[in-house]
């Protein structure tokens, strides 16, 4: 069982080739719609109401009006954050059945076995409340430790690490998101995932920072979640399963 950043980051792109091989492909297309329909709606948003938000506060028929093409920038960098968390939120919440599927083609496809707890597509619209109980099962999961991180900003000199301390966190949750899949495929609920995962945390931190990076990635960004499911799956064959520690 390797154990290092390194591994991680190579299940991430074992994953994003996974995705062109000729069986894998049909079942890349829903969640690819998901991430395209989700982030331009965010954006289309975003940039509307902060139209809205500008003309408010800065009238054009005010001296300080001239201040808008100071916000503009901030704007970006907001807009990047809260579409970056919102749209992997989202995103998630809805391709979660299909994103279960595509767990289990592609661990058919690595040779890892049937897993225990089979999916067809009848099978998958009737785990559709299911799938979405557990992603708020995650999300509860990650806000009870991101709040008290993000106080970390508010505290002068502890806020030198912060940001640091935020990335590694939402690296780790990451690897716990996508590592869902291929594990709840076999029956492991993410009560008994979290334990799998922490025996192999350097690795998980890798996959879940080039995932992070990825997401930034114009175009790429739109592949990222089913490359994650497709590395998170690869990560469970060969790291994860008992045999494949054996």
């Amino acid at each position: 069982m390797q154990n290092n950043p390194a591994a991680g980051v190579g299940h991430l792109l074992q994953g994003l080739r996974l995705l062109n091989q000729p069986g894998l492909r049909r079942f890349v297309l829903i969640p690819l719609l998901v991430n395209i329909v989700i982030f331009s709606l965010l954006i289309w948003f975003g940039v509307g109401q902060f139209e809205v938000l500008l003309d408010w506060l800065l009238p054009e028929d005010r001296w300080w009006s001239f201040l808008s093409w100071l916000l503009w920038p901030l704007f970006a960098i907001a807009l990047v954050l809260v579409v970056f968390f919102s749209f992997t939120v989202l995103a998630n919440l809805i391709a979660a059945p299909f994103n279960g599927l595509l767990a289990e083609k592609v661990e058919k496809h690595l040779g890892g076995g049937i897993p225990s707890a089979q999916t067809d597509w009848k099978a998958l619209v009737a785990d559709i409340i299911p799938s979405i109980l557990v992603e708020l099962r995650k999300l509860s999961y990650f806000l009870l430790r991101a709040i008290p991180l993000l106080i970390l900003f508010l505290i002068p000199g502890v806020n030198l690490a912060a940001p640091v301390l935020w990335f590694l966190f939402n690296a780790w949750y990451m690897a716990l998101e996508y590592g869902d899949f291929p594990m709840a495929n076999h029956g492991l609920k993410f009560t008994d995932q979290l334990p799998r995962m922490r025996k192999i945390r350097f690795t998980a931190i890798g996959f879940g920072s080039g995932l992070t990076l990825l997401m930034l990635v114009p175009v790429l960004n739109f592949l990222a979640m089913p490359a994650a499911v497709a590395g998170a799956t690869a990560l469970w064959v060969k790291e994860l399963k008992p045999e494949a520690g054996s």
